[in-house]
Order: C-alpha cells, then structure tokens, then sequence
C-alpha cells in the first residue's frame, strides 16, 4: 500500500538528515537564477547513502505503479534524473533512456540516448522540480519521437504554482515523493526550524522570485 503522507515525511526526513536539504531561513542561498532562496536541495547526495538510495528507488516504483500503472520504458532527464531513472528502471525491470539537454554535436546528434520504439508508453524521472522548465523539455524531446509520456515523477518538488502551471499548460501529469509543505512540517515538528519561521518560510514559496527584496528576508 502506498500511503501517500507517510512518504512525504520520511523522504523530508531523510533529505534533512543526510544534508540532501539544508535549511536556511537566517542566511539565505543564492540560487543560479538570482533567486535568494531559504531552501537548498541537492538530491544527487541521495546516491551517496545506499539506505536512503534503496528507500527512493522502492517508492518511485511504487508510485509509478500507483499512479500510472504499466509502462514500456524510464526515461531519466539529465544529468540528475539519470542514475535515479536507472535505478527504477533496474526495479521494474524496464528499458532505460535518457534525455539530453541539448543534442549531441557530433556522431548522430542525438538528443535522447538508448533504444526507443515509436508509441512506447514512458514515464519521465527527474530529481528535483522547480519551475518544471528542464522537466518539459525532455517531455517535448520525447513526445517528438513519437513517445506517449504518461507522466513525470521526481523525489522533491518545491511546489511553486508555476510548476503546476507549465505541466498543465504542457498536459502533462506529474507526482513527487515529497514536497516543500511536508519538509516544513517535519522541519517544524522536530525543532530543525522555529515554529515561528513557518509564515516567514510559505511567503519564499508563495512568490520566490520577490522574495529576498526590499527587506523581505
């Protein structure tokens, strides 16, 4: 059985614990975009802890299985969303493909890598959703190989509207282990933040790109 909360939390929980999400809500990140963020996510460090590497493999099968059901083919989305497509396609015991960000400029120029068959039912990996931009992408590249995307799944999502936006506006489904709600609950439950800092930490989720100006941090 697939219960949907409990995951949430232990996926926050390992994250936190293995420093996959660090916490900073006092002395924010700087994100690649310009985005000062109290939140940083590295789910590659998930790789590094064959504990938390089995635990993600296990429920991304499942919730595949729960949410989609049969499928062809794992299709991960470079580069973080290769060794975690790999590793559920291992589970399933399905073919494995990857997504390039850009095709290659030499040999065939390929833009997806691996054995596809035109109408092979797919399901995307990625690691972490932000605004879903690079997440969509890989589901055109794939769509324009003839592929039918049944959805996406990814460890964590930041659950900006944006995102729920562009796979809406894309037709795409997409399901998450966990999420930037569960984390705070977690966080807030077991003292790793101040309850106080709960408010302050929605409003960075509520609207990152602003947040962090004119005093908001």
């Amino acid at each position: 059985m697939y219960n949907k909360s409990d995951i949430e939390l232990k996926v926050a929980e390992f994250l936190l614990q293995i420093k996959a999400i660090k916490l900073q809500p006092a002395n924010p990140f700087t994100w690649a975009s310009g985005w000062k963020s109290p939140i940083y996510c590295d789910n590659r460090i998930t790789l590094s802890h064959p504990s938390v590497r089995t635990y993600i493999r296990q429920k991304l099968a499942q919730l595949i299985q729960e949410e989609y059901g049969a499928v062809d083919v794992i299709a991960g989305v470079a580069t973080a969303g290769i060794p975690q497509g790999v590793l559920v396609a291992q589970e399933l015991g399905l073919p494995f493909i990857y997504v390039r960000s850009k095709a290659k400029e030499h040999g065939t120029g390929s833009l997806i890598e691996g054995e596809i068959v035109e109408g092979q039912r797919v399901v995307v990996i990625e690691d972490l959703i932000s605004t879903g931009k690079s997440s969509l992408q890989a589901v055109d590249a794939l769509r324009g190989a003839g592929l039918s995307v049944a959805g996406l799944v990814a460890i964590f999502t930041y659950g900006f509207q944006q995102a729920d936006d562009n796979f809406a506006a894309a037709k795409c489904r997409y399901s998450t282990l966990s999420n930037y709600k569960a984390l705070i609950d977690y966080a807030a439950e077991h003292a790793i933040i101040a309850k106080s800092d709960i408010e302050f930490l929605n409003k960075w989720r509520e609207n990152p790109a602003e947040w962090g100006k004119s005093g908001n941090v």
